[in-house]
């Protein structure tokens, strides 16, 4: 790599550090009769937004509600697998956002969230100083920016379907493995009490004689 190649992947990193958005991302397990909640600061009139899915347990499903910075709630559903919210702050403050699995008795549920609140500022701004003489330098960047966040995203999602497709699977298995099981000890049983049955049958033919 030349001078002007690695020149290029410097000012693509420093221009990472300069992004304002506000992100959370997180997988958690949410035990049966138990509700969770996560907090974040959001500035007025910044543009957030809540997507979740449940990866395993139970029928796939959560209770989920957001709140805004005066307890209002700004976002409900009941029992979803999966879902994504978009919304505008009024206000600033501390918002609010809670996942719910008190309907489930025995069912733990392995839930995933992602929470985004701000605006992510141009790239292209903050090399202002530069501008005339870097155009295609930005270009190039904005462009990388923009595949990398589309990359992300992708593997983001194939990685919670694979991860619910194998819990799916894990699961089927478990349950064929005990119906061979019990398959194979009613097949044992039955020919143990046909045995028996056979040789009570002979038995008491030869006292008869």
């Amino acid at each position: 790599m030349n001078w002007y190649g690695g020149f290029l992947v410097t000012l693509f990193v420093v221009l990472l550090t300069f992004i304002t958005v506000e992100c959370t991302e997180l997988t958690f397990e949410l035990e049966d009769n138990a509700r969770q909640c996560f907090y974040e600061d959001v500035k007025k009139d910044s543009t957030g937004s809540l997507e979740f899915q449940v990866i395993s347990g139970g029928n796939y499903d959560v209770d989920v509600v957001l709140y805004d910075e005066s307890g209002k709630s700004l976002y409900t559903v009941q029992k979803k697998q999966y879902d994504s919210y978009k919304f505008t702050a009024q206000s600033e403050g501390v918002y609010m956002f809670c996942f719910s699995n008190e309907f489930s008795t025995f069912s733990h549920k392995v839930v995933y969230f992602d929470f985004q609140a701000g605006d992510e500022s141009p790239l292209t701004d903050e090399m202002g100083a530069h501008h005339t003489a870097l155009t295609q330098m930005e270009t190039a960047c904005v462009t990388i920016h923009q595949d990398l966040k589309i990359a992300t995203d992708y593997q983001t999602h194939h990685r919670l379907r694979e991860s619910q497709g194998r819990d799916m699977a894990e699961y089927l298995n478990e349950r064929v493995q005990w119906w061979s099981i019990g398959e194979a000890f009613l097949i044992v049983s039955v020919g143990i009490c046909q045995v028996v049955i056979l040789r009570r049958f002979f038995a008491e033919r030869r006292s008869t004689i």
